[in-house]
């Protein structure tokens, strides 16, 4: 078996000919005592594998690109296309002939010194997918048992994607909260929100991994929620693989499929919200790809939202009202820290849901701010019960003397005339703004809420009181009064849009940060 991305095999050497414990000795290709990890781990290591390499022109042409050198970003990128894309091919070869590696590993891949390829090498754990000659009878369990097998090479090949992109991954103690994170059965979609909290971000040339996988509206991060999915059925192949957008350079055209459309809307509306935002355009960009969000709402039944709406979310923009300061001075110095909404589905039937919205801050006395922000910790925390049901959500049309001064259907034109475009007409065939679109439509109850502050703020009503105030000024008004939030219109497994009663959008992305940090 020889394959230009795989290891030559001579043949096997039997130990003893009368020795029936089936023990053999694999003879194949060396390519050298350094693997992938030996090159990675080098201070010098993204100049020394160009080297190793020898990019040039002719070498990036293979992954769709056209140029050589750059920013640091842009080399690691090309450089991470030639590595995974070699990988691929390689364990595509294995699994088209009927074999799986299950030890993918950086230690197991060599680069060839002669053709400059990686090799999938070490296959003296190689498993054949059928334990047996496949028969009618034992048709079924063969097939069960190739998808593991895939499905477990495929989640080695996410681990290896996630150390070379992601150096800090490189270190077993990161790790180990890394594979814990997806051991316990969290969704990969929420890899982005639990590694901002494990991972150093900081802009530097040794650490891009952020910017990488952020690139090309989260192509990279989808790429590896699809290589770490839990799920047999959700994993990617090698095949869709290499066709996938975070590994196609530019001069490669891939028309995206509609989740790959979903998911980037989403993480570019992310993006936007990690900055802080004051200018007009900015609102008007995010307030854009959420209603174009609404409009690709891949679960609008309220079945789906019974099992997707479960969770505890963190809250990252309101169209209604910015979070946190602004220009203004405030009265009492605060600082709004997380704010979340956990969300517990029910069994009883006057209700569907109990969400609990909880905001955490922190109260700086005195009229100067500290420079390490250091102040009295408090925690606002609101309850409701809500009711589950299925509705609509309506668009009405305005009349042109009075669409001069709304912005909403400046917005719905915009996006219209973005479907209409030649570039999304193929995937989305939208030749008008509907009428109306399916939501989740939520009924609260009653409102509770408590409040709970350290020393010495407990010791003065007076400025328990202007601190509630305050709060309440920089939090959106939906989040301290949950009976304005009337319904759902986007969910997913990492975000979710939540509409008041003023026709405000709630930004919340699922997170998991206190069960697994």
């Amino acid at each position: 078996m020889y394959h230009s991305y795989s290891v030559q095999v001579h043949g096997y050497i039997c130990s003893s000919a009368n020795d029936d414990s089936g023990s053999f000795t694999l003879v194949h290709g060396y390519h050298g005592n350094s693997s992938l990890r030996h090159w990675l781990q080098q201070a010098d290591w993204l100049p020394t594998l160009e080297a190793t390499l020898v990019l040039d022109e002719e070498s990036v042409r293979r992954v769709g690109d056209d140029t050589v050198g750059g920013p640091a970003v842009s080399r690691q990128l090309r450089l991470i296309r030639i590595l995974m894309r070699d990988l691929l091919i390689g364990v595509n070869y294995l699994h088209s002939n009927g074999l799986a590696h299950t030890e993918l590993r950086l230690e197991k891949l060599h680069i060839s010194p002669i053709d400059r390829h990686i090799k999938v090498g070490i296959l003296g754990n190689a498993a054949n997918f059928y334990d047996c000659i496949p028969d009618d009878n034992k048709l079924d369990s063969n097939i069960d048992r190739r998808k593991m097998m895939i499905a477990f090479d495929m989640r080695c090949l996410g681990f290896i994607m996630a150390k070379m992109v992601l150096r800090d991954l490189m270190d077993p103690m990161i790790f180990a909260k890394f594979k814990a994170f997806l051991s316990k059965g969290n969704d990969p979609s929420c890899l982005r929100e639990f590694l901002m909290h494990i991972v150093n971000r900081n802009p530097s040339p040794e650490n891009v991994g952020f910017q990488i996988l952020d690139r090309n509206w989260g192509a990279g991060w989808n790429l590896l929620s699809l290589l770490l999915a839990t799920k047999s059925s959700q994993k990617i192949s090698c095949l869709d693989a290499l066709r996938h957008p975070f590994l196609c350079g530019p001069r490669w055209r891939v028309d995206p499929t509609m989740d790959m459309i979903r998911w980037s809307l989403g993480s570019t509306a992310v993006r936007i919200t990690e900055e802080y935002i004051y200018g007009r355009q900015q609102r008007r960009r995010i307030a854009y790809f959420i209603e174009l969000m609404e409009m690709l709402n891949p679960h609008s039944k309220p079945r789906s939202w019974l099992e997707m709406l479960p969770g505890k979310w963190r809250l990252l923009y309101s169209t209604g009202r910015h979070i946190g300061l602004t220009f203004r001075q405030p009265s009492t110095r605060i600082l709004i820290g997380d704010v979340h909404l956990n969300i517990t589905k029910l069994s009883k039937l006057h209700a569907t849901f109990s969400i609990n919205s909880d905001i955490g801050f922190k109260v700086m006395l005195g009229q100067d701010w500290p420079h390490d922000k250091t102040g009295a910790s408090g925690k606002l925390e609101i309850n409701s019960l809500s009711k589950l049901r299925a509705g609509r959500r309506l668009y009405i049309k305005e009349e042109t003397s009075t669409k001069i001064s709304s912005a909403t259907p400046d917005i719905r034109d915009s996006i219209l005339e973005k479907l209409s475009s030649k570039k999304w007409r193929k995937t989305i065939p939208i030749k008008e703004f509907p009428s109306s679109l399916p939501v989740a439509k939520l009924v609260p109850s009653d409102v509770n809420i408590s409040l709970s502050l350290d020393e010495p703020l407990t010791r003065n009503v007076a400025t328990a009181q202007n601190v509630i105030r305050e709060v309440r000024t920089q939090v959106p008004p939906e989040i301290f009064d949950l009976s304005k939030i009337v319904c759902g219109t986007y969910v997913d497994s990492r975000l979710l849009v939540l509409r008041s009663v003023d026709g405000s959008a709630l930004l919340f992305t699922r997170s998991l940060v206190n069960e697994d940090g």
